[in-house]
């Protein structure tokens, strides 16, 4: 890492320790945190941001010199934990002089150009860009971050084969390049495959919603006998729907219109019929942040 990485990781780690020694006893310095000091971190960690690292990473980036920054994913858990919203937000709050001096050596630089060749600007304007994106995947009906299920995330460049990405422990994902918009595949075994085009806007993070494949969801459920998870999957329809919800099924080539209860709906969403997989949603309406209407129709 270079010098200006390797300083905002420090700030990183003393804001690590600062946020663990709050309630926790240990060195106020984190690099001689040993044995219990390590464990009550990773519990302490785990209880904010319902993520944990292991004592080989610590050993590696934390008490040791690293010579690479950590994984973004990593940096976006550490920063989520010590109250920023992820890496880019904790970078962008911790500014150090050596950027300020970095900028005005480069004016007193270029300066001497710029008043005796015009013709400079136009070298400044044909300097490549690097451009920030970030996404965080939310579920469609649920409305809350996709955490528990790792998407797979396929960027496509014209002309050079697809770079394989996932999104991180907080359904996030972000990805760098010089150019102004995105295309990407989403690609999950419980989330419809979607195919999303973006134009750069101000680098902060965009909520993209992604339809469930409530088939596949609830076929692995029965499949695996895990009861406990299709429980709560009935519990979370039961609280995210109104209890006189208007819900309409609507069929192709014809204007017939089914009319269910929640009731219904949801015993329809918790059984694996093959009639799921084809389910697709036409509207949806929210008061107060329960469905009120649902339009579906299964092709």
């Amino acid at each position: 890492m270079n010098l200006e990485e390797q300083h905002i990781f420090s700030q990183l780690k003393l804001a690590i320790a600062s946020k663990f020694l709050e309630n926790n006893s240990a060195s106020k310095t984190i690099e001689d945190w040993r044995g219990d000091d390590i464990i009550a971190f990773q519990e302490d960690l785990f209880s904010k941001v319902k993520a944990r690292v292991s004592e080989k990473w610590f050993y590696t980036y934390i008490k040791n010199e690293a010579k690479k920054l950590p994984r973004i994913d990593m940096l976006n858990l550490l920063s989520n934990y010590v109250g920023y919203q992820n890496w880019n937000d904790f970078k962008a709050h911790h500014k150090t002089s050596t950027q300020i001096k970095t900028h005005k050596k480069a004016f007193s630089k270029y300066l001497w150009i710029l008043l005796i060749v015009p013709c400079a600007l136009l070298a400044f304007s044909i300097i490549n860009t690097s451009y920030n994106y970030e996404f965080c995947f939310y579920d469609s009906i649920k409305n809350e971050p996709i955490k528990s299920t790792i998407l797979n995330i396929k960027v496509l460049k014209n002309g050079q084969s697809p770079i394989h990405q996932h999104t991180d422990s907080l359904g996030c994902f972000n990805y760098e390049t010089d150019e102004k918009d995105i295309t990407f595949i989403v690609e999950s075994p419980y989330y419809k495959t979607d195919t999303i085009v973006r134009k750069h806007n101000s680098g902060k993070n965009k909520i993209i919603k992604l339809k469930a494949d409530d088939y596949a969801l609830m076929l692995n459920y029965y499949t695996n006998k895990n009861i406990k998870e299709w429980k709560k999957h009935r519990e979370k329809l039961n609280t995210i729907f109104s209890d006189n919800a208007e819900i309409y099924q609507f069929f192709e080539n014809s204007d017939f219109v089914e009319i269910y209860s929640k009731q219904e709906f949801i015993q329809k969403l918790t059984i694996p019929t093959r009639s799921l997989k084809g389910m697709k949603i036409l509207d949806k309406k929210e008061i107060d942040g329960k469905i009120v209407k649902l339009k579906f129709i299964i092709n």
